[in-house]
């Protein structure tokens, strides 16, 4: 049975009423159009028994207004970003760039390439009129580490991220005094897999287990320059 026959006859009314009323702004320009959708959109949203997916609502905004994370270790190669362009450029765009609002800026958690092309390929951003389009993950991700992990979820999951970058973004979260085990269950990583990207940082166990404070990074920075004047001072007495 269609949808249309599973409504009332009031309730087919009003669905009418909002289809004739959104046909009169098909020939608005196309700021305002754009504008008059993603509300509608948007109020669908608010009352539909999926409002708690954000995939529930794909808005268009202009490209200048999402901009990439200063975090993500998914390094895609030339071959393979020839074959997102021209897959977006067959296909159009059959996902949507997963933003975090931040402030008038929408700012990316997953889909950095995504967003690349719809800027950089010429023919895509005129056929998308210079938007792009996005969902926004839920509100309460407001921390920094929470938008980490998303992307490195989103990245993992597809199998794509690099081991330099993963392992500068674990210290990152120590910084940020989140635990092994927090890092391990939102990265989805064990604990062997952790302590080798502590191994690539150069701090190897010296995190293992620990809450990290900004104390222990000035001590590593000591460590190291006393390291450096040894070495140069033993360098010094070989020559004598």
């Amino acid at each position: 049975m269609e949808q249309r026959d599973m409504l009332t006859e009031h309730e087919q009314v009003i669905i009418d009423l909002i289809i004739n009323t959104i046909s009169n702004i098909k020939d608005w320009p196309i700021h305002s159009k754009v504008n008059a959708i993603n509300q509608l959109k948007k109020h669908l949203h608010n009352i539909s028994p999926f409002y708690a997916e954000p995939v529930d609502c794909v808005t268009w905004v202009r490209s200048d207004l999402v901009d990439s994370n200063d975090y993500n270790p998914n390094n895609v190669a030339p071959p393979e970003m020839k074959l997102l362009e021209l897959s977006i450029t067959q296909d159009g765009y059959t996902q949507p760039i997963v933003t975090w609002k931040n402030e008038n800026i929408n700012e990316v958690v997953d889909g950095f390439h995504r967003n690349r092309v719809g800027k950089e390929c010429d023919n895509v951003r005129s056929r998308i009129h210079g938007y792009l389009p996005i969902v926004t993950i839920n509100s309460d991700r407001l921390d920094k580490g929470d938008r980490i992990s998303s992307t490195i979820r989103h990245n993992r999951a597809r199998g794509k991220h690099g081991v330099d970058s993963m392992s500068e973004i674990v210290v990152e979260l120590k910084r940020r005094n989140w635990s092994d085990k927090k890092i391990s269950k939102n990265l989805g990583m064990d604990q062997d897999e952790i302590l080798r990207l502590y191994q690539i940082s150069g701090l190897a166990e010296m995190f293992k287990d620990n809450e990290f404070s900004e104390a222990w990074e000035v001590q590593l920075i000591r460590d190291n320059d006393d390291l450096i004047t040894s070495k140069e001072n033993k360098g010094h007495h070989e020559k004598l």
